[in-house]
């Protein structure tokens, strides 16, 4: 007997700047959590201000400040 389960609890641990927001936003995106129109419109954003490499993090970061300071909070 199997139970399909819409919704999974998780949680990440690591050092600061170890890429977590980045991991778990990558794992939403490839699970099929965010569509690629909103992916491509965050590397879009993050190429305008040379900060590529927060494009997954963006998934999770819903405040500017994030996004401006390159945290998330």
């Amino acid at each position: 007997m199997t139970k399909d389960k819409t919704h999974i609890n998780k949680v990440v641990i690591g050092h600061v700047d170890s890429g977590k927001s980045t991991t778990t936003g990558q794992l939403i995106y490839k699970c099929g959590g965010i569509d690629n129109r909103t992916i491509e419109k965050f590397e879009n954003v993050a190429l305008e201000i040379c900060i590529g490499c927060f494009i997954y993090a963006w998934v999770l970061d819903k405040l500017n400040a994030e996004r401006e300071r390159g945290i998330t909070i």
